[in-house]
């Protein structure tokens, strides 16, 4: 069985790596050794390790763990593109959280990760007409994690959420590839109308924490918005805006600011940012 799993993940790099780095947290704390082994080492790809974690975390009286692990691997198996923005994510969190230091922790520790994969299965279930499911998914991910993501919002891979504490995103929101963002953001609705009406985040955007983008509003690719601001009105892409509400400050000071993370104004110098 070892050396099948092995073969099998020798061609898939990502998961080869949470392998190798699960097997030397096992040794070097045994106390964690059940948790490592049912979440990672006892799974041939990391479709299965995702479809039990995500069960174990959101499994209640009301819902089993199998009946979850069983829907999340229905939409593994199904739609391949789950398990690629999975990788693309956890290679997000690993190259811009300072606090990640292996593959591992955002499958086993850290919320925004696990919530973002949460959400996904739960959008996967709304596209195909099973939306009772979808919010109840979407439901659990609020309840365990604090992370409040509609199932109908639209979120592209690559993406980190640092703490992902008291995060929301509408129903209408779209976020593009490569996003970051911090705690307490905010896509959201200005009013009660029905239609499109939540912001959409262009490529590349940093969004620092506590910021709130509200209404059906772009934000251009690779542009940052300062912690603590209110977005009500377009923002161009590459630029950098603050306040409340929030206006242009200046430019985004590099090409991919998800990335760089930095969160300084331009006037304050630069240094990267997260915790």
């Amino acid at each position: 069985m070892a050396k099948v799993q092995r073969k099998l993940a020798g061609l898939d790099p990502v998961w080869q790596r949470i392998l190798e780095e699960a097997e030397r947290a096992v040794r070097e704390e045994p106390l964690l050794g059940g948790l490592i082994h049912g979440c990672i080492l006892h799974h041939d790809t990391l479709e299965k390790a995702l479809a039990y974690r995500m069960a174990q975390k959101l499994a209640s009286g009301e819902m089993s763990e199998q009946l979850l692990r069983e829907i999340a691997d229905e939409a593994y198996g199904a739609d391949p593109s789950l398990g690629a923005a999975a990788r693309a994510d956890i290679m997000a969190v690993y190259d811009r959280d300072p606090a990640c230091h292996r593959y591992i922790q955002p499958l086993l520790f850290f919320k925004g990760f696990q919530a973002v994969q949460a959400y996904r299965v739960g959008h996967w279930l709304w596209q195909r007409g099973r939306r009772d499911f979808a919010y109840f998914i979407q439901m659990r991910v609020s309840e365990v994690f604090g992370v409040d993501i509609h199932p109908a919002a639209r979120i592209g891979k690559g993406i980190m959420i640092d703490h992902a504490h008291s995060i929301v995103v509408g129903e209408t929101a779209v976020v593009g590839d490569n996003v970051s963002m911090l705690h307490s953001v905010t896509l959201g609705g200005t009013g009660k109308e029905e239609e499109d009406r939540h912001p959409k985040i262009g490529d590349g955007v940093l969004i620092g924490a506590g910021a709130k983008v509200l209404g059906n509003i772009r934000v251009g690719n690779c542009s940052r918005i300062a912690a603590g601001s209110v977005v009500l009105a377009e923002v161009p892409p590459c630029k950098t805006v603050a306040g409340v509400p929030a206006r242009i400050v200046g430019e985004a000071g590099c090409d991919q600011p998800s990335m760089r993370m930095d969160q300084l104004l331009p006037s304050a110098g630069s240094t990267r940012g997260g915790a």
